[in-house]
């Protein structure tokens, strides 16, 4: 089974799911010394089987992320007023105003037939937790299995259950947050203090993520007891990112200033550039994830094709005006080489 305490450099790319996160990031990642996420969020089983190829045919070990499937609709009369209150955009944009999905398992568990086929060596999960059985199962395939969470409870309640380890996210963090209550209001906790906390309580390797887009935060986290860091926000504009050219302008502007957490997007809390979309409709989003997210997808699309950064879902951490272009292997070797200068070696 794949251990993370064995990484030559110990960086690894987040899955970012919704199109930064490809095969070349990944394998960019591994030829740095450090390891990549497949985001399976999304795609279908057939998308992400090419993905896993692409990566597998070169021979590198990587890790694919799922997400746990939400629940069924708990406020139908919340979803159907946020539902006419995205109308004047639906029209700005000329399309249809979409309908209401009540439920959608992302193609669970096709996704847990799929990896454990292809015996991936490390699977991750998001939004939730996987079920005992479901453990069982990729542990008997040689799998590790980490959780992402948010909070100390997240993490015992993950450690509780048999993962090999937690990804250990702080509030920092771009994207959605890995709380395992879609009711949870997100922490204010760094993730440093995170780490700090989860490593006191359980000896299964933990990985820091948040706002790590330098070498100090890199040599803290590690020196904090992670066994290594994750970064999103820092590869978002490197060249194998699937990132679209919208997200990439937005987070190279001087007009970008601030994040914000927010339900508008998805139903669930994420970090965003803040922009019109996140003024008008963060405080009416109902909890309801994926619904809000299928409500809200087309509208995003379309407002991203037509070239506008005010109503598309810009996902970032809060340290995302100090990232850079380039490879990601070599922003992974930078960051590293400046951890390394950072903590004296």
């Amino acid at each position: 089974m794949f251990d993370l305490r064995g990484l030559e450099v110990p960086i690894i790319a987040a899955p970012m799911a919704g199109g930064p996160s490809t095969p070349g990031l990944v394998i960019a990642a591994a030829r740095a010394g450090g390891f990549g996420f497949l985001a399976a969020g999304y795609k279908t089983p057939e998308v992400l089987d090419s993905d896993i190829g692409a990566v597998a045919d070169v021979g590198v070990d990587y890790g694919v992320n799922i997400f746990i499937p939400g629940p069924p609709i708990r406020d139908r009369a919340a979803v159907e007023r946020y539902r006419e209150s995205l109308r004047p955009l639906a029209e700005r944009y000329g399309v249809p105003l979409p309908e209401i999905v009540d439920g959608d398992d992302d193609h669970f568990a096709a996704k847990i037939d799929l990896v454990v086929e292809r015996r991936v060596p490390v699977v991750s999960f998001t939004f939730g937790l996987p079920s005992v059985d479901v453990v069982a199962r990729l542990h008997d395939a040689d799998i590790a299995v980490v959780a992402g969470v948010a909070s100390a409870d997240d993490a015992d309640r993950a450690v509780a259950i048999g993962m090999d380890g937690l990804c250990v996210q702080g509030t920092e963090a771009g994207g959605h947050r890995a709380s395992l209550d879609l009711d949870t209001r997100p922490n204010t906790t760094p993730a440093i203090t995170l780490v700090r906390e989860v490593v006191s309580r359980t000896d299964i390797p933990v990985i820091a993520a948040g706002g790590i887009c330098d070498g100090r935060a890199v040599a803290d986290n590690l020196a904090a007891g992670a066994v290594a860091v994750q970064i999103g926000t820092a590869l978002l504009d490197s060249d194998e990112a699937g990132t679209s050219t919208v997200h990439r302008a937005a987070l190279r502007s001087p007009s970008s200033t601030e994040t914000v957490v927010t339900r508008a997007f998805s139903g669930r809390p994420a970090r965003a550039l803040r922009n019109d979309f996140t003024d008008t409709y963060d405080s009416t989003a109902p909890a309801e994830y994926p619904a809000v997210h299928h409500l809200t997808s087309p509208l995003r699309k379309a407002a991203a094709a037509a070239g506008g950064r005010d109503d598309v879902n810009l996902w970032a951490g809060t340290s995302f005006g100090s990232i850079g272009g380039g490879s990601g292997a070599h922003i992974i070797a930078d960051l590293w080489a400046q951890s390394q200068h950072s903590s004296g070696r």
